[in-house]
């Protein structure tokens, strides 16, 4: 058995890999000499290699035939995992598909070590489903299922908050009491924690299933999906009135695992019967352009780039849809970006003040609240982290890395590493 043990943060959006060097975390450089790779694969139609990562997106942006898929791991736990479906010549369930990009994870990091690795700590959400304690079981499960198929003998995991704060960065002194908010693209993750002497010890975690897909999913239905005759209306076949757009081919464009499963000839047949009954035929027209030349992952790409720039805070930014007519954009704003996400700052306040419930822990006693997480950079959770511990020092930790490190580090751990 190898004494190494490889550190895996599979994400939602993006994954990364790394192993203990003495004391030291050294990331695994999976994709050309990037640490941290987008959790996406894309299968050319002429049946080549699988791509991975930013040549995947690169793949799809250029072009190229096939198929691309995007945060798989939103799916662990459900029935969709395990369904046969044909992927450019081949039938393939969603399992296999994940089975593979670990595959490729340990392959690199087996080419850059020399070590033939059979263990590994991987990171994991504290919730993958919140609220279902039999799916979140079944997601775990499902997931060790496919690091074993990846050649993996040994599978162990850690909570991803947890992970983060054996990092340290900024922690604090012995005694003191802080949070971690780890805000990652399918879950939020919060984990408090006490400093004893240079030991990180976890009071208590709690997560929810809320992230950057759920973001963008609902930037994406509040401005751009109305531009596709999403709250449109449909005269009837027979009589008088008219009739609401049928709402859930919008929510499938909207969310990243479920786009390719949009692209069949039944939705291109829906969409021509939407045409012949719709009072705005045009915009129908543009919601069959998208579907017909599989423009999906594009416009979601877009509306990321769109939530990005309004959250930075330009007064006024486009989710620009060029590719599917000329000039076509979403205006969006700071304002109208809060109006999409509103729900989901009371949710995570909500989890915020559970997790400090659960820890015993009143909000005045937090000294220090860490963001982990790409998506811990929208202005919405700081917001609502300083409304929840109006007297702790917010910082942010690296955003992409420190579960990773943190992983790492724990693989130096007995208990973790299965010494």
């Amino acid at each position: 058995m190898s004494a190494l043990v490889l550190a895996v943060d599979f994400g939602t959006s993006n994954s990364a890999a790394a192993v203990l060097d003495g004391t030291t975390p050294r990331r695994i450089r999976i994709e050309g000499d990037a640490d941290i790779l987008p959790t996406a694969v894309f299968f050319p139609a002429d049946r080549g290699e699988m791509l991975i990562g930013t040549a995947a997106g690169a793949a799809l942006i250029a072009g190229e035939e096939g198929r691309y898929m995007r945060a798989l791991k939103s799916i662990l736990g459900t029935t969709l995992l395990h369904e046969q479906r044909m992927i450019e010549g081949h039938r393939r369930t969603l399992a296999d598909v994940v089975t593979a990009f670990l595959i490729r994870i340990r392959e690199r990091a087996t080419a850059e070590t020399g070590t033939p690795f059979s263990r590994v700590l991987s990171g994991r959400p504290v919730h993958f489903h919140s609220a279902d304690p039999e799916r979140d079981a079944r997601a775990e499960s499902d997931l060790r299922a496919c690091y074993h198929a990846a050649g993996f003998d040994e599978v162990r995991f850690l909570p991803e908050p947890e992970a983060a704060a054996r990092t340290g960065h900024g922690i604090g002194a012995s005694g003191q009491t802080g949070l971690i908010v780890d805000i990652g693209g399918g879950t939020s993750d919060f984990s408090v924690f006490r400093m004893a002497g240079a030991r990180v010890d976890i009071v208590a975690s709690h997560g929810i299933r809320l992230g950057g897909t759920d973001f963008d999913h609902a930037v994406s239905m509040a401005h751009v999906m109305p531009l596709l005759g999403h709250g449109g209306q449909l005269r009837r076949a027979f009589g008088d009135g008219l009739l609401p757009v049928p709402a859930a081919i919008y929510r499938e464009l909207a969310t990243w695992a479920k786009i390719p499963f949009v692209y069949t000839r039944d939705t291109e047949r829906g969409i021509e019967d939407l045409k012949r009954h719709t009072t705005e035929p045009d915009k129908i027209a543009r919601l069959g352009t998208v579907v017909t030349h599989r423009l999906g992952h594009e416009l979601a790409f877009a509306v990321e780039r769109g939530k990005i720039a309004a959250n930075a805070g330009a007064r006024q930014a486009y989710i620009g849809m060029q590719f599917i007519e000329p000039g076509l954009a979403a205006p969006i704003t700071p304002g109208s970006l809060n109006a999409a996400l509103g729900d989901f700052g009371d949710r995570l306040r909500a989890a915020l003040y559970d997790t400090l419930v659960a820890a015993g822990t009143p909000p005045q006693q937090i000294g220090t609240v860490i963001l982990v997480g790409g998506s811990s950079l929208m202005t919405m959770v700081t917001d609502q982290v300083q409304a929840v511990c109006p007297t702790a020092r917010v910082q942010r930790s690296d955003a992409f890395t420190a579960v990773i490190d943190g992983l790492a580090l724990a693989t130096g751990e007995p208990d973790r590493a299965g010494g």
